[in-house]
């Protein structure tokens, strides 16, 4: 199964395969249609010939002051980019850094990025609650992380060719972060600075913590002090995009870009991925460590292109994020009601009890996975007893939309259940906006 995998069409491909003349004028008409973007991309029309502006954005790099994988993986990450990216005009580090702050790490990490950058790309760096974690106070992190990174303040305000970069930085170790008033206040006044320039292009901020009630919803790791001033502070400017880190949220999950009055986006984790709680796999699920993302961030003359990337894969997931310029909140397309799509499952889904690995309290279910038209995230399970009809126990699980490749196939134990007990199982699938498909994948089984 693909990532994001969408409905299958097979019938309809089918009919065609049969229908000759149908295969031909289809083929005549998307030549046409491919002669008419290139003409228009030609004609500087649709803005997607040559980008204005190339940076890319990742995150949550953890660099350790021993061993290589942290090593190894940051570069891996640099060495795609620059394949990818080869004109950079920027390069953003949206915090976390290292894994605590301490100066080895700084060093480490420096001598990685230092042999990979690209010399014209400006460093943009801001400060995450790791940075602060080394046996310091608050202000000599500050410090630190300034002289490593040379970075002209916690918190600021550039122009690179002609285009706004906010960095704003979290004042404390506080995970939830920690914004001040004075900050915010700053932040208001270069909005106004950056819409008074060009009230049209896109202004770029970036902070290491995200802002509740935009990603993923009411965010376990989102912003607490002063988070709805800061919400405010942004709201009256729909050209503001939002980089954020610290989540380590998959980007294969269509929640992590937003829109409401503004546009949020995630940026992963160069060094692991955290999914979510509450889910059969676990927060940290297996593999987990195996799973490095991040952006790159295209700007065009009627577009911002985000283009979401795969490090372990060495691919794109997904298809790009276009946030239109002009930005207008009453066109805004990246909203909580953007999919009312419920996932199926096709007909040919099974769904079986794997007898032999039964015991007492357990038992052990494989299905085939259901498709979506943006993404299957996980699955609804409940369990019945089989003779009274009453629900003993209810489970959630990940699709594993997060693997490369995504498993047609999930097997699953269920645990906590009595012996020598019959029960019935249903499995109903669940896409990232919480709709449920109307089927449900239902079996018998009994534990030992």
């Amino acid at each position: 199964m693909k990532k994001g995998g969408s409905i299958m069409l097979g019938g309809f491909m089918e009919t065609l395969k049969k229908d000759w003349l149908a295969l031909v004028l289809i083929s005549v008409l998307i030549c046409g249609i491919t002669l008419n973007v290139r003409a228009e991309e030609k004609s500087g029309r649709s803005g997607y010939i040559e980008p204005k502006l190339v940076f890319p954005v990742i995150s949550d790099v953890h660099i350790k002051e021993t061993g290589t994988l942290d090593l190894r993986t940051f570069q891996h990450a640099l060495t795609q980019l620059n394949e990818q990216a080869p004109k950079q005009d920027a390069f953003v580090v949206v915090g976390d850094l290292a894994d605590t702050g301490a100066l080895k790490e700084y060093d480490r990490f420096f001598s990685i990025y230092n042999q990979n950058k690209q010399p014209q790309a400006v460093s943009l760096f801001t400060i995450g609650n790791h940075e602060y974690r080394d046996s310091v106070t608050n202000q000599q992190a500050q410090q630190r992380f300034l002289s490593k990174t040379k970075m002209k303040a916690l918190y600021f305000h550039q122009v690179i060719k002609g285009y706004h970069f906010i960095m704003l930085g979290t004042e404390s170790r506080l995970t939830a972060g920690d914004y001040s008033v004075k900050q915010i206040n700053w932040l208001a006044e270069q909005l106004k600075i950056a819409k008074r320039d060009d009230p049209k292009k896109p202004i770029f901020v970036f902070i290491h913590q995200p802002i509740n009630n935009t990603l993923y919803g009411k965010n376990r790791w989102g912003i607490e002090v002063n988070e709805q001033l800061l919400y405010n502070t942004l709201k009256p400017y729909p050209q503001v995009i939002t980089f954020s880190g610290h989540t380590h949220h998959p980007l294969d999950d269509p929640r992590t870009i937003f829109q409401r009055d503004f546009t949020s986006l995630a940026t992963s984790s160069v060094r692991y991925i955290w999914p979510g709680a509450g889910y059969l796999q676990g927060e940290l699920p297996p593999g987990y460590r195996d799973v490095s993302q991040g952006l790159l961030v295209e700007v065009y003359n009627r577009k911002v292109v985000v283009k979401r990337r795969d490090f372990h894969a060495n691919k794109w997931t997904g298809e790009a994020w276009e946030i239109n310029i002009p930005a207008d909140a009453k066109k805004f397309h990246y909203t909580n009601e953007r999919d009312l799509v419920k996932p199926i499952f096709l007909p040919s889904s099974t769904i079986s009890v794997i007898q032999e690995k039964a015991s007492s309290n357990q038992l052990y279910i494989q299905f085939t996975q259901a498709v979506d038209n943006l993404m299957v995230h996980s699955y609804r399970i409940t369990v019945k007893n089989k003779e009274t009809g009453e629900v003993v126990k209810t489970y959630n699980a990940f699709s594993q939309y997060y693997s490369d490749p995504v498993p047609d196939v999930l097997s699953l134990p269920l645990s906590g259940l009595q012996s020598h007990t019959a029960y019935q199982i249903e499995v109903a699938a669940v896409d990232a906006f919480d709709n449920q498909s109307d089927q449900k994948l239902i079996i018998e089984g009994s534990t030992k």
